[in-house]
């Protein structure tokens, strides 16, 4: 007889059903696990040993062979161990051999036959529930399955001998329901920041239509400040985004006790950070920060002082919205639809603007040409707002004016966002429905220029020698700040607002 039980491998965020077989045959004891394993699912065959021996049941002195199949398909992980106990406890009769049908099992063993939590179980909940099966997996993940759906069955136990004693009908398992997490303490406040009341219009207007935004000042100006206090002014995750982020960060393993949040991700990764890290790869290609930021914030800090080719490598995800990892066995897809913030220093020693600051080593201008040369012009070309952060005089930290809350711009960007939702009811492509990611065959049909705004544009676009994705670009920052306006038709004053957002050709190497 050969015992059968379905669980899943994991490709990206995609769960590709598996097949576990389990047979159990005359001849020399053996234990066997085949179907191109990794060194984890290998190790599983004690793991299992002896969580089924702490369960009161003992594998027969028999030849065991459990096969994964599709068998050249690269199964990695864990959580093979719980599938493969099960198809065991049904090949020597613990388990009736029906019960396991319409049923998709994951999740890792201790040697006291409880079941830990695995990473995944998102995924691997709504592949289950395309395909019209029920899922088994840890209690503590339970939580987290049940955001797949409301209809389907969940079976989240805390040891084998739960199972057993569910399916012989001795004890019942209640359906787990879904948990949202609560952050602990309210998100850092604009009002926090003292002055830089340019910065903070362009921070909004980066909020109201999710684009990607320079800032460069010298130390302590604020711009730190500035990118962590983005969140609070970004609306909550709609239900489509909220499961999209979860996805990403199931198979990360960043969902603790299986309760989601509807907060916006706020990813700052370090300046020294790889490209595995920062893009995304590795042995098992985990999903990196631009993945992890999906929806939410990717605030990059100090950004000339990141790795050139690090930098490089964003170019594309910024473009589509998404990152392949291609190796020479594999290509995964991640999700990146991230909202880039970035900061740097005009230079290294970061006071070549300060009034009177004299370089020691070479001109003022040469300095900052160098350090920011370190960033690539199309790298650059990619960001729709830079700004100049200046630093903070003292007369605003001794007695700083009191600057308007989260919650009041919070409300304007929400407006905002519910114009663009509006406008791209019907949008025809797959991104979020934002003024960032209108693609530009649809810009001209959303922006409603007048006859002084097309001469604005076609004097600007001469004199700053845009390029066809610059120009695109202040475009849709122009329609953003005509959304806050509450104006439909973009101005000319909206456009020039937008302009002055944009260095020219010769600006952005000095």
């Amino acid at each position: 007889m050969i015992a059968r039980v379905s669980t899943v491998a994991f490709q990206g965020i995609e769960a590709v059903p598996i097949d576990v077989q389990a047979q159990i045959a005359p001849g020399r004891i053996l234990f066997n696990i085949v179907g191109l394993p990794d060194k984890a699912v290998a190790e599983s065959r004690e793991r299992v040993r002896s969580a089924l021996i702490a369960s009161g049941l003992a594998l027969p002195a028999k030849r065991i062979t459990v096969n994964l199949a599709p068998a050249d398909l690269p199964k990695e992980g864990g959580h093979f161990d719980l599938p493969v106990a099960l198809a065991l406890m049904v090949a020597i009769g613990a388990i009736p051999a029906d019960a396991l049908e319409g049923l998709t099992a994951l999740g890792e063993l201790a040697l006291d036959g409880s079941i830990l939590p695995v990473n995944g179980i998102l995924p691997a909940a709504v592949s289950a529930n395309m395909r019209g099966h029920g899922l088994i997996c840890p209690d503590a993940s339970g939580s987290e399955a049940a955001w797949a759906s409301p209809d389907i069955p969940i079976l989240a136990a805390r040891s084998l001998i739960q199972l057993a004693n569910h399916f012989k009908g001795t004890q019942v398992l209640r359906r787990p329901e879904p948990a949202i997490s609560h952050a602990d303490g309210p998100l850092p406040d604009l009002a926090d920041l003292a002055g830089q009341e340019s910065a903070r219009r362009a921070l909004e207007i980066a909020a109201a239509g999710g684009h990607h935004m320079l800032m460069c000042g010298p130390p302590g100006a604020g711009k730190s400040m500035l990118a962590a206090r983005l969140p609070s002014i970004l609306p909550p995750l709609l239900p489509r985004e909220l499961l999209d982020v979860s996805m990403v960060h199931s198979v990360a393993g960043l969902i603790a006790g299986g309760a989601l949040t509807d907060r916006r991700p706020f990813r700052a990764p370090h300046h020294s950070a790889s490209m595995a890290a920062l893009v995304g790869g590795g042995l098992r290609a985990q999903p990196g920060e631009i993945s992890l930021a999906h929806h939410g914030v990717l605030f990059l800090d100090e950004l000339p002082e990141f790795h050139r080719q690090t930098l490089e490598a964003l170019r594309q995800p910024i473009e589509t919205g998404e990152v392949a990892i291609a190796r020479a066995n594999y290509r995964i897809t991640y999700p990146a639809r991230f909202q880039l913030i970035a900061a740097m220093n005009p230079c290294r020693c970061g006071l070549a603007t300060e009034p009177g600051y004299a370089c020691k080593l070479q001109p003022n201008a040469r300095c900052m040409a160098q350090y920011r040369s370190r960033l690539s012009g199309p790298f650059l070309d990619r960001i729709d707002l830079s700004i100049d952060v200046p630093a903070v005089s003292a007369s605003d930290l001794i007695v700083p004016a009191k600057g308007e809350h989260s919650a009041a711009v919070k409300r304007r960007v929400t407006a905002a966002r519910a114009l663009q939702t509006a406008r791209y009811a019907t949008r025809t492509w797959s991104g979020p429905a934002l003024n960032a990611a209108c693609p530009p065959a649809q810009i001209d049909q959303v922006m409603a220029l007048d006859q002084d705004g097309i001469a604005l544009l076609r004097a600007a676009s001469d004199s700053m020698r845009l390029s066809a994705r610059a120009y695109h670009r202040v475009l849709k920052v122009a329609r953003s700040i005509a959304d806050l306006d509450g104006s439909e038709p973009v101005r000319r004053l909206h456009l020039a607002e937008a302009l002055s957002y944009r260095p020219s050709a010769e600006q952005e190497f000095v």
